[in-house]
This record gives C-alpha cells, sequence and structure tokens, in this order.
C-alpha cells in the first residue's frame, strides 16, 4: 500500500513514521523551497520536490506532477499534512479518484466562509458575518452589526491576514484597497471573550477522542499586539470543557468530517456566556498544540492519524486510552538567537523548544491548578528576559 503525503511546509514527523511502522510506502511531496532546511524522517521511501512561489504550488502543474507519478504507482492514501495542502490533496483525490475527503468537504475545513455558512445551516451558533462580495449587502451589514468587526481571509491559517476594524470608513478603505481580492474575505462582527480549542481524533464520523484547551490572550490579540502565546489544558470535568465538547461534537458532525483529526476554535462571549464557532480544520493544529496534548494525554494525534487513515473504513480503529495529566504551553519570540532556558528548572517542564530566536516550554502535573501556576510564572518571565515582536504577518511565513 502506498500512501502519498503533502507537506508545503514541514510537518508531521511522527505521521510519516507511524506510516512506516505501519509497513506502507510512503512517497512526501514538497516544497522546493524547503529542500536544503527541511529534516524530514530517514525513513520515507521516495520525496519529490514542487517549484514553489511562498510555499504555494502551481495546480494544473501539480496534478500534472503527481499523475506522471501515478504512472509507475498506485496511491491508495493522499494526506495534506498542512492546512494549505487541504484543497490541493482534495483536488488530487478527486482527480485521481482516490478514497477520501472531496473538495466540497475541504472548502468547509479550510473556506473560513464556506464553514460558516455551513454551521449556520446546521443551526450551530456563528459570529454574524457577511461575505465580502456584494457592497449592498456589507453596507446593510455594517448599518445593523455593531462594530467592531474582523476582516478574515478566507483561505489563510490562524490568525494570519486577519484585520480587526472599528469604524465603517476604515472598512471601506481596506475593502477598496484590496481590488479584485475583495471576494476573497468576509467580514465579521468581533465577539469579546475567551478563545478555546478542541483536537479531535474522528473515525467513520465518531469522535474517538476530544480534548479541550483554553488559549492565554487570543491568537488575534498575540499576533496584532506581538503578545505571549500560552494555551493549557481545561479541568476535564468542569463545565466550559463539556460544553465545549458537546458542541464540538454538533460542528464536526455538521460539517461532516467522515475520519481524520481537527483542530477547532471556539469564542464563549464575555457579553451573552454563549459558545460560538469560530473555525475549524482537518489536520493536527499547529504552534505545537501536538505536543500539548501528547504531554497531557500521552496521545500522538500525528500518529493517530495516520493510523486511522491506514485503517480507512475497512478496520476497526480505537483510540488509545488516555493519561489524564493536565498541560501548559508558553510560545514566544526570543530576542536571543539561541535562548538559555535553564532557569526553568522545574520537574514539570517535559519539553524545550529548539528554534532560533524562539523560546518555547511545555509543563505538565497531574493537577490543573499546578500548570496553572507555572504557565502564569513563565509567561511573566518570558516576558521579563527573552520577549520580542515583530509585525503581525498578511501572509504565511517562509
Amino acid at each position: 500500500m502506498t500512501i502519498l503525503c503533502l507537506a508545503s511546509y514541514e510537518k508531521g514527523h511522527e505521521f510519516l513514521r507511524e506510516c512506516k511502522r505501519q509497513g506502507w510506502h510512503v512517497v512526501l511531496l514538497t516544497s522546493e523551497s524547503i529542500r536544503q532546511s527541511a529534516r524530514f524522517p530517514e525513513e520515507i521511501d521516495e520525496v519529490f520536490y514542487m517549484a514553489d512561489e511562498d510555499h504555494r504550488w502551481n495546480l494544473p502543474h501539480t496534478l500534472n506532477a503527481v499523475a506522471y507519478l501515478a504512472r509507475t504507482r498506485v496511491f491508495d492514501r493522499i494526506v495534506p499534512l498542512d492546512d494549505f495542502d487541504v484543497e490541493v490533496a482534495a483536488m488530487l483525490r478527486e482527480n485521481l479518484r482516490v478514497p477520501g475527503m472531496g473538495e466540497t468537504t475541504a472548502h468547509y475545513f479550510r473556506d473560513k466562509l464556506a464553514m460558516r455558512m455551513r454551521a449556520a445551516e446546521a443551526g450551530i451558533r456563528v459570529p454574524d458575518f457577511v461575505h465580502v462580495l456584494h457592497h449592498g449587502r456589507v453596507g446593510a451589514f455594517l448599518e445593523s452589526v455593531p462594530g467592531p468587526w474582523v476582516l478574515k481571509p478566507r483561505s489563510m491559517a490562524g490568525a494570519i491576514g486577519i484585520r480587526k476594524v472599528n469604524d465603517a470608513n476604515q472598512l471601506w478603505d481596506i475593502v477598496h484597497a484590496l481590488g479584485d481580492e475583495q471576494s476573497r474575505y468576509l467580514l465579521e462582527r468581533f465577539v469579546p471573550g475567551d478563545i478555546f480549542h478542541v483536537d479531535s481524533i474522528v473515525y467513520e464520523k465518531e469522535i474517538r477522542f476530544a480534548i479541550a484547551s483554553g488559549y492565554g490572550k487570543p491568537p488575534l490579540e498575540v499576533a496584532h499586539g506581538g503578545g505571549i502565546f500560552t494555551t493549557r489544558i481545561l479541568r476535564r470535568e468542569s463545565e466550559t470543557a463539556q460544553r465545549l465538547l458537546a458542541e464540538n461534537q454538533r460542528v464536526l458532525a455538521g460539517l461532516g468530517l467522515l475520519r481524520g483529526v481537527s483542530h477547532t476554535e471556539y469564542i464563549i462571549g464575555r457579553d451573552d456566556g454563549q459558545v460560538y464557532f469560530l473555525e475549524t480544520s482537518a489536520r493536527v493544529g499547529g504552534a505545537h498544540i501536538a505536543e500539548l496534548v501528547e504531554a497531557a494525554s500521552g496521545i500522538n494525534l500525528w500518529a493517530e492519524w495516520a493510523k486511522v487513515e491506514m485503517a480507512g473504513g475497512h478496520a476497526s480503529y480505537a483510540a488509545p486510552a488516555p493519561r489524564n495529566d493536565y498541560a501548559g504551553l508558553v510560545v514566544s519570540l526570543a530576542r536571543q538567537e539561541h535562548p538559555d532556558t535553564s532557569q526553568f528548572a522545574d520537574p514539570e517542564v517535559v519539553w524545550r523548544m529548539d528554534r532560533l530566536h524562539h523560546v518555547g516550554l511545555i509543563v505538565r502535573s497531574p493537577e490543573a491548578a499546578r500548570v496553572q501556576a507555572l504557565l502564569e510564572d513563565y509567561t511573566a518571565r518570558v516576558a521579563r528576559d527573552y520577549h520580542a515582536a515583530e509585525p503581525p504577518r498578511q501572509q504565511a511565513a517562509h
């Protein structure tokens, strides 16, 4: 059995290793721009490189390249390892008739407008929104929905390209400056509140594992204010965790995820206490959230995703029994090229980030309160001794 993995960025090492452990022939298609820097596992059977511009591949060229490879290989699965690869993988599956998520469903997990429309149709609460397309409808939205608002690119990942807008004149200036790119955006009511995420494993439409976490500062605020990124596993018995898990069940069912993994974000409104669906994905969460989940539960989302793909609906799959520890993650840009984190010497530290001009740690404890205390202490020390900031990104990083 042969699996084709798409990775426009370096991602998914444990996914690739698990495929090999399962005895599959692993073919990786990745970006030419990372040929020299990427360190994918040596166990991969074949690696091919696509010419790219800012990690974007020409779709007709990609289809031709994969079709050429398919002359001498039978691809039983095609899997995207990064958010930007989800739609490419769906396009390839449709054209090569390989089992898996097709283009229509893929849009629900990549296109922020499509996922909101689908969720609203399923009766899921979302912030008021409008497609930046028909100017009359946008104007009516601005008059009927009080600001501030959030302007979001439909197909970027995370907080990339998102802008908070405070008045209608500012919004129209931005819209007109977008020119022909306007239709690739949506406008949404800004809902003040706390942001959460649920990370899930789904097999045959059934959630086999899910864990709820809460961000410190909202990712949008971190991206635009140059803050420090933190998140931690919620108390499993808490009302907040239970509400999020219940809503997550409705969202993934409503959007039609058959099998795979998902990172889904929610906001609990400060004014009304309601849970709002923000966005979802059909991949492992970024920003080292997979390491956070593994620290708390012992479950590696990348490896389990590989097992789900291997089973493919034809064999049984059961997620491992999770460990019920708690964990917290702190990540920041650093002033130092190689930050020395030896001052963080508590026995709860289980992971340290190894990346130029970054500092990051994960702590684990059986007690949620201990994790929270360490996270607050470490965040203050990172801010004092390491933290650096840069302008918010309007496109994907190299």
